[in-house]
């Protein structure tokens, strides 16, 4: 089997499929490509996921470090939208990991518009902040622990019609002095707020 059939063929697994393959068949996997078709594997996979099934057994115990971006879309009542996950009880905001060879810019287009369907165009991007620390880290149902380092973006010029995928419960624009109280990015809402005083 060539490189590009092993590709292909985990490109048409499902994610369950995906995220279920053991350490000893990556192993075997990675052992045939290239560092481009190992990059291309891990945008297929999605790189935490590829990270820590390159862990082996550390998978769940290994405190990862992750690049991505998150966009604070405005509507024009000033409301911002907000997604409640699938994976747990909590609003946060659109937004994901960036992808080996990504720019920020193309994480949060990419993620906006898998996350809500919604089209945004790179000059309509406005950066708010690149927030790390300790408040970006997050605690997952599955054990993983991550650390974010996060391109904060506001949207305010967007097009296409609001639709969720299976990441989320539902979504909805909230007043500012209005947002629910499990919250899973209070700290870049805050650092949005305090954007609007300058």
């Amino acid at each position: 089997m060539s490189n590009k059939d092993i590709l292909n063929k985990i490109k048409n697994l499902s994610i369950q499929e995906q995220r279920n393959l053991s350490y000893e068949e990556l192993i075997n996997i990675i052992n045939k490509l290239t560092p481009n078709e190992i990059i291309e594997l891990s945008n297929i996979i999605g790189y935490p996921v590829f990270t820590r099934l390159c862990m082996g057994v550390l998978k769940h115990k290994f405190v990862l470090l992750q690049d991505g971006a998150a966009a604070i879309i405005v509507n024009e009542q000033g409301q911002i939208l907000l997604q409640s996950r699938a994976d747990r009880d909590k609003w946060g905001l659109p937004g994901g990991c960036q992808e080996l060879g990504e720019r920020f810019q193309d994480t949060i287009i990419r993620e906006v518009k898998e996350e809500t369907n919604l089209d945004v165009n790179e000059e309509d991007l406005e950066l708010i902040d690149i927030v790390s620390g300790a408040s970006r880290r997050n605690d997952y149902p599955n054990g993983d622990v991550v650390i974010n380092n996060t391109a904060l973006y506001c949207i305010r010029n967007y097009s296409g019609e609001l639709k969720w995928d299976t990441e989320s419960k539902e979504m909805k624009f909230f007043d500012l002095d209005n947002l629910p109280q499990n919250q899973n990015d209070p700290d870049l809402i805050e650092i949005y707020k305090k954007s609007l005083s300058r």
